[in-house]
């Protein structure tokens, strides 16, 4: 350490800025080491089926079928087109705009039954 004139040692700015991130990784590492070592992982997130051939994990909660993707134009046609594709994954996907509530809508899925995806 260099005095500055003072008598105070001037410290080194690196090393002051990187002590709480490397604390706090220390202590991350620590945790899961001790996770995997009493032989427990931390909670799995819950998987969505990522191709239509894997299937349906469980059962459908929208049944009723999309709308033809050829009754619409542009980027409505499209999501209409992908819906068809994979109604399992938008099956356990949530609709925030609240047509469950006023719209009666089961899941996103729904949303491509009845048109209101194109609004």
């Amino acid at each position: 350490m260099v005095e500055n004139g003072h008598g105070a040692p001037r410290s080194r700015p690196g090393v002051i800025r990187y002590w709480r991130p490397a604390l706090l990784a220390v202590m991350a590492l620590s945790v899961g080491a001790a996770l995997v070592w009493r032989g427990e992982a931390p909670p799995a997130s819950p998987a969505i089926a990522s191709s239509p051939a894997a299937g349906p994990t469980t059962a459908r909660r929208e049944t009723r079928p999309t709308l033809d993707p050829a009754q619409f134009v542009g980027k409505a046609a499209a999501a209409h087109r992908v819906a068809r594709e994979i109604p399992d994954i938008l099956d356990q996907l949530y609709c925030y705009c609240g047509c469950d509530k006023h719209q009666g809508h089961k899941s996103l899925l729904s949303c491509y039954t009845d048109g209101h995806a194109a609004t």
